[in-house]
């Protein structure tokens, strides 16, 4: 089984290399307008969300084709490790 556990590890860590840096993002936007309301005393719950929305989709436009370059690089490897998965080699 090492061609699946190859297989499974590299699929693995390319979801964590294109989810944690869109999480970080949006934690540290959302912990500096949490500093910035509890400052300025403003609850407004339009003002949490809408920075880490565009926080996010920025990151994601900016490294989205690295993203799927990464995924189509995925795709390939797994297309091209079917005959060592069916045959067990």
């Amino acid at each position: 089984m090492g061609a699946f556990d190859a297989l499974l590890r590299e699929t693995m860590v390319l979801a964590a290399v294109l989810c944690v840096p869109v999480l970080l993002i949006a934690a540290i936007v959302g912990t500096a307008v949490a500093i910035l309301q509890a400052a300025t005393q403003i609850q407004e719950q339009t003002l949490t969300l809408l920075p880490k929305v565009i926080a996010v989709a920025v990151t994601v436009a900016l490294f989205g084709a690295f993203g799927m370059h990464a995924c189509a690089q995925l795709f390939s490897d797994a297309l091209a490790a079917i005959p060592a998965l069916v045959y067990g080699s």
